[in-house]
């Protein structure tokens, strides 16, 4: 029944990517908005998007609470129709400066210092952007993905993520993590998105509740001495965007390894908070995150 279902999802999106590459950029990011406004609430919890916005930010009114999910909808929907225009973004094949880099001083010390550094994210405005440009920036970069459960749909976003976005893709998982400590032995920093639940690790507080976080990057940060880069993104109007590089940091060792990945995850934890903090209309609010 899976099969089927999975079929069915993928005619759909594949009949959509045509419609999107014959109307164009500016058009498909539009109609993807309006997409993902209208079905995206019938393929997640109502309820879970609520409970999750009151305990991110508190008891919100109805108006505001309403205008973030409407946001977080259209940015979903808008990122769906840009994937069949990766390859214009890669190869800035648009009428128009399509990103911002703040911070571009930290990329370049860190490509003349050629040492590994872990980027860290969440999902916001278009989330695929940061790898594309760490790797456009000329840093050997690796990304760390979840490869999705469709079997049909997945092959398609993993040629596009490798032949756009940047063509070291890391699943994530046991065998993934080999991969990615080989990836650093031979120089690459490592770029991931820290905001989802994972199956594995420690509960560690997101807005004061423990939810179950990656602690991939504290454990390159604590085994192989990397900094850890914060990487901010937000749609600015349409599709223009944002990419603020933070200062990267060195993290502290106590000597106890548990301890220290605990306090490391704890405040990527808290980096993030605050950027949804001031970027709410564009992060995921439909995961369930705390469950």
């Amino acid at each position: 029944m899976k099969i089927i279902k999975y079929f069915f999802e993928f005619t759909i999106v594949i009949s959509l990517f045509c419609v999107f590459k014959i109307i164009g950029l500016k058009n498909s990011s539009n109609l993807g908005g309006v997409i993902g406004k209208f079905f995206g609430p019938f393929f997640r919890s109502k309820s879970i998007i609520t409970a999750n916005i009151k305990l991110g930010l508190g008891n919100i009114n109805e108006k505001e609470e309403k205008e973030i999910v409407n946001g977080m909808w259209s940015n979903i929907g808008r990122t769906f129709a840009e994937y069949v225009f990766l390859k214009d973004f890669k190869f800035n094949r648009v009428d128009f400066d399509h990103i911002k880099i703040i911070g571009s001083d930290y990329l370049n010390e860190i490509k003349k210092l050629n040492e590994p550094v872990v980027f860290f994210s969440g999902h916001f405005a278009n989330f695929e952007l940061m790898a594309m440009e760490l790797e456009k920036s000329g840093i050997k970069t690796a990304a760390i993905y979840r490869p999705l459960n469709n079997l049909f749909l997945n092959p398609v976003m993993e040629y596009l993520r490798m032949k756009y976005i940047c063509p070291n893709q890391i699943p994530k998982g046991r065998a993934g993590m080999r991969q990615v400590i080989n990836r650093v032995k031979d120089g690459y920093s490592i770029a991931l998105m820290v905001d989802q639940r994972v199956g594995e690790g420690p509960r560690i507080n997101l807005f004061n509740k423990p939810a179950q976080t990656t602690t991939i990057p504290a454990q390159l940060a604590l085994k192989y001495n990397c900094k850890l880069v914060p990487i901010s993104l937000k749609r600015i109007k349409d599709v223009e965007f944002e990419m603020t590089v933070h200062q990267p940091y060195a993290i502290e060792k106590t000597g106890n390894d548990d301890q220290d990945i605990k306090n490391i995850t704890l405040k990527i934890n808290q980096i993030i908070e605050k950027m949804i903090i001031e970027n709410p209309k564009q992060w995921l609010w439909s995961h369930n995150r705390w469950k």
